[in-house]
């Protein structure tokens, strides 16, 4: 059982891009502590399936397909959980895709299609649940970020550039509303096996190298990442804001 300041009983998140991949293990993670949990995505048999894994934990599940880079469908989404759960107390901000581009090869298509999706989604969706958690006097917003917001990678400039706003879009939110009681915190993960890493990790010599960087030698596994969003939504967290965590098995302290 968890300790009585981890559990999120009577609370409602919310998770972005929770279909597949980290947005699924995080919202059946936050299921899994007491929480009701909103699910938005672009695909309804996605949604259907992690919605039928969170009413079989005993929580409410409120999946609202959306595309969260257009301000009208976050909108309405954001009405939508709040007429069926009447508040939110907990936002994930965890939309997110690369194209793994070289510098001098980026279109001004993929640049926009990154950036809208990495970090307007986020923005839009902080923005319109911020001005109800401030109407409640409180919440959390975690934004999913990445090393590659601290850390330079070979994962594409766009790529690395929206995490690292990303990052720092987390600590201008937290300056800003935490006289309101919104604390914003961020979780930068590593590599961990997702539809979105599942065809360069099948690469023998591409894991040998992300090993090689990495002091606790594996890949990351998605339950890694639970435990964290779970702590920082929880009461345990109440003198936290501003930060990101990164998960990452040591990575981003890796010195040559």
């Amino acid at each position: 059982m968890l300790l009585p300041s981890f559990q999120l009983e009577k609370k409602v998140a919310v998770v972005t891009g929770a279909g597949r991949g980290i947005g699924r293990a995080l919202a059946i993670g936050l299921a899994e502590a007491g929480a009701d949990v909103a699910i938005l995505a672009r695909t309804d048999d996605d949604l259907a399936e992690v919605a039928e894994q969170i009413v079989s934990l005993g929580r409410q599940a409120y999946p609202v397909r959306t595309d969260v880079t257009v301000k009208r469908e976050v909108d309405h989404a954001v009405e939508a959980v709040l007429r069926q759960a009447g508040r939110i107390d907990i936002l994930v901000n965890n939309a997110g895709m690369n194209i793994r581009t070289p510098a001098l090869d980026v279109t001004e298509e993929e640049w926009d299609t990154i950036v809208q999706t990495n970090l307007k989604s986020a923005f839009l969706m902080a923005q319109a649940v911020g001005a109800r958690m401030k109407e409640q006097g409180g919440g959390r917003i975690i934004n999913i970020a990445s090393v590659a917001g601290h850390v330079a990678m070979r994962t594409g400039v766009v790529y690395g550039s929206t995490k690292a706003a990303l990052i720092q879009m987390t600590k201008i939110l937290a300056l800003e509303w935490g006289p309101s009681g919104i604390l914003v915190n961020g979780i930068g993960p590593w590599y961990f096996r997702t539809p979105l890493t599942e065809k360069l990790l099948a690469d023998p010599a591409f894991v040998e190298e992300v090993l090689g960087r990495t002091p606790l030698k594996r890949i990351g596994d998605l339950r890694d990442l639970v435990g964290p969003v779970v702590f920082l939504s929880s009461d345990a967290a109440n003198y936290i804001t501003g930060q990101t965590l990164f998960v990452d098995g040591g990575m981003s302290i890796y010195g040559f």
